[in-house]
């Protein structure tokens, strides 16, 4: 007999039960490690607005599903932005917090977020976890629950509980089996080629080196440096907002160090500049930047272009850099579409919403045409 249940936080279940929900393919900020970091760190909780309260399915006392669910008490930190419906919502009298949320804590990267064990009916739990998660909100009068970044292949038994479908857009780099750095410029028009060739030549002109480190090969001393680039990042925008501390980069330090990329940029052999990034699988995912000196082009340096000589280097077939950035496709990144699901409670405003998607999932698509045909990159010979 299943058992569904709301469980404290993803620290207090069994560490390899977790783990073999997220499969050796799933995202890495779906691991135990992770996700307990941000827990027991003290990233997490009341007093931040992301409660962790992850739902959970048992069978004969085995964890067979589940979703890595949050009770928030503000939109921040989510990357898909619903400001606009909860403005919509006060107008219409309608309580918009708290909400459920299911994802993965200021991290825009796609995932599964209806977690299904091997050998386990995965159609069966996903229309289980999608229902319970539609009752939570209606049996503790919440507004809705927003299923942000998940998978293509999730939409189908989301929609089919109800949830409205939105579809967003990233900026993804692909690997067409490049042997270098070189190979992968040869692919741009030559204006485009020699503007990059120049941003790198910036570098050693103003004496800074780039390189990349992953896993053991990071030292210890390194991860102070990247911990006070990420406040710097932060600090330096009006809208940031910290929720990481030193606690969590010592977490992962210890226990997530093997998934770890940090690019460091140094002048005069001090760390100025750095990118934490996280890699699984073929996969490489950008995650947090910051710097000590504003230099020219560092940044695109630091981000884009030494991340992408790392992936050529070991063979990954893909970087996601993160959210936002136009800027990011003049420099060979590709458009991609992102997706999630939303279930809202009040009719009235689920209505509202839907008309919304819409029109936007219809102007998603027109954009994701215009910028492959835009594309700064010349076409693969067929």
């Amino acid at each position: 007999m299943a058992k569904l249940e709301l469980a404290e936080g993803v620290a207090g279940l069994p560490r390899d039960e977790w783990n073999a929900l997220v499969g050796e393919d799933g995202s890495p900020f779906l691991e135990w490690d992770w996700l307990a970091a941000l827990e027991t760190s003290g990233c997490l909780g009341p007093e931040t607005g992301w409660q962790p309260r992850p739902l959970i399915a048992r069978e004969d006392g085995r964890i067979v599903a589940a979703c890595p669910l949050y009770m928030k008490g503000h939109s921040e930190g989510e990357f898909v932005f619903d400001s606009g419906w909860a403005d919509a919502a006060q107008r219409a009298g309608i309580d918009y917090y708290p909400k459920l949320l299911v994802g993965v804590p200021f991290t825009p990267v796609t995932g599964a977020r209806l977690l299904v064990a091997p050998g386990a009916d995965r159609g069966h739990w996903q229309r289980q976890l999608a229902e319970a998660l539609r009752e939570l909100c209606r049996s503790n009068d919440l507004s809705g629950v927003h299923v942000n970044f998940c998978r293509e292949n999730e939409l189908e038994p989301l929609s089919d509980s109800g949830y409205l479908t939105r579809v967003g857009i990233q900026y993804h780099w692909h690997n067409a089996g490049y042997e270098s750095f070189d190979d992968y410029l040869a692919r741009f028009r030559s204006k485009r080629r020699n503007q990059i060739r120049r941003e790198r030549r910036e570098m050693e002109k103003q004496g800074v080196t780039i390189e990349a480190l992953a896993g053991d090969a990071i030292p210890d001393d390194l991860f102070p440096p990247m911990y006070r680039f990420y406040l710097a990042t932060i600090q330096s925008r009006y809208w940031g907002r910290q929720y990481l501390n030193m606690d969590f980069f010592d977490q992962v330090r210890e226990r997530f160090r093997h998934r770890l990329v940090f690019v460091v940029a140094r002048q005069g052999g001090e760390p100025i500049a750095g990118t934490f990034n996280v890699a699984k699988g073929d996969a490489l995912y950008g995650r947090y930047w910051g710097a000590g000196r504003a230099l020219r082009h560092l940044h695109f340096n630091v981000c884009y272009y030494a991340a992408i000589e790392y992936c050529i280097g070991a063979g990954l077939a893909r970087f996601e850099p993160g959210a936002g950035g136009d800027y990011k496709m003049m420099r060979g990144f590709d458009a991609s579409p992102t997706y999630s699901g939303h279930f809202l409670t009040d009719p009235r405003l689920s209505h509202a919403v839907a008309r919304f998607l819409e029109a936007e999932r219809e102007e998603a698509r027109q954009t994701l045409d215009w910028m492959q045909e835009e594309s700064p990159l010349k076409a693969l010979p067929d």
